[in-house]
């Protein structure tokens, strides 16, 4: 190799960036003590913008394109090297690679409860995650304000602050929007909105905005949540008292299919009983209390009496009356023995050991006396 090769190979032909970080939003050209040839070819490819430092001081911005560096297209460092007539020979500048394109993996989260007021529950604490990009629209600004001397200037410098000011948006932007916490789940495309406007306006000065910004999920507390799924499941039984007839009737059914006693239908029963007590007391809470109970429509129904069979001659006779039976123990037709059963009793008993009809031997008037 000869001098002049030796020479050349101190020269910088060739200004380029291919970014394999995905990560990286500013990245320094490594030109070390090299000199960068008048005439060398800047690459900027799309999505990047190349920033020109001369000693401290920022000087030419290029956007996407190949570009010749000689004084024509570098105004301002010419000025400040002072080319006035123009200049061929090698330079020193730094060069800084801008990555323009959107970085889309920044996500965000409250790490407390937002405390919002809402018209039907009061003050109600909510949480919210999602996910939002950032995109450098001021590259020059950006090496100002953030990047400065940074050889390699990645997002995770910058993640922690980004998601600050996300958290620190989002109570604002739920109390302005105005929006019932019920509500929150199909408006949460509008929220985004008012959170992207917020946070693109206070990232403007570092030459950031923000161009999409996604709510994956607002919250309630779990409790909240709960009295919600109670209140929504009262809503859809719609009628109390007649859905827990419903289900007493379902449960009588379901124990004569299997065979429950006397006992169970008693239980069953007394469980009808109090549903239909507490239906009739939630009804009677849910009615303004200055209505009043409707009159009665007239005196109740009579006592139906009961109605008797008895076993007479191997054969089944009835069905008797209280006065019936009276007569049957004075024929002598009836008596204690005799097997007796009425709607409701398991099975026939005789009729001294029954309590409604023990009593009516008693009674009986005695027979006449014999004649004197």
């Amino acid at each position: 190799m000869g001098l002049f090769d030796g020479i050349r190979g101190e020269f910088i032909d060739i200004v380029e960036w291919l970014d394999n970080s995905r990560d990286t939003l500013v990245w320094r050209f490594p030109r070390h003590d090299n000199e960068i040839k008048m005439g060398a070819r800047l690459v900027v490819r799309e999505s990047q913008s190349a920033v020109f430092i001369n000693e401290g001081q920022l000087a030419d911005v290029f956007g996407p394109g190949t570009h010749t560096l000689a004084t024509g297209n570098l105004p301002i460092l010419s000025t400040l090297k002072g080319w006035k007539y123009g200049f061929d020979s090698p330079f020193k500048a730094e060069v800084y690679f801008v990555n323009t394109r959107q970085f889309t993996d920044f996500k965000w989260g409250t790490k407390n409860p937002v405390l919002v007021r809402d018209p039907e529950f009061g003050a109600v604490r909510i949480r919210a995650f999602g996910a939002y990009a950032i995109r450098v629209v001021d590259p020059a600004a950006l090496l100002r304000e953030s990047a400065g001397t940074d050889a390699q200037f990645r997002t995770e410098e910058i993640e922690s602050w980004l998601r600050e000011k996300v958290i620190g948006a989002f109570a604002p932007a739920i109390a302005s929007a105005r929006i019932p916490v019920l509500d929150m789940a199909i408006h949460q495309e509008q929220i985004g909105q008012q959170l992207k406007s917020a946070i693109s306006a206070q990232l403007a000065p570092l030459g950031l905005e923000v161009p999409s910004f996604t709510i994956s999920n607002i919250s309630l507390p779990e409790e909240v949540e709960q009295a919600i799924d109670k209140r929504a499941s009262m809503g859809v039984v719609g009628d109390l008292g007649a859905y827990t007839q419903f289900q007493a009737a379902n449960a009588l059914e379901d124990a004569a299919q299997h065979g429950g006693g006397a006992a169970d239908a008693l239980s069953l029963g007394a469980g009808m009983a109090m549903g239909n007590q507490l239906a009739a007391n939630m009804a009677a809470q849910q009615q303004p209390q200055y209505q009043q109970a409707p009159p009665a429509a007239g005196p109740p129904p009579l006592p139906v009496a009961a109605a008797w069979y008895l076993g007479l001659g191997g054969q089944q006779a009835g069905p008797f009356d209280v006065p019936a039976l009276q007569q049957k123990i004075a024929a002598g037709e009836l008596t204690r023995e005799t097997l007796a059963w009425k709607q409701g009793q398991a099975a026939w008993s005789p009729a001294g050991q029954v309590p409604e009809l023990s009593g009516l031997f008693g009674m009986v008037p005695p027979p006449p006396l014999p004649p004197q």
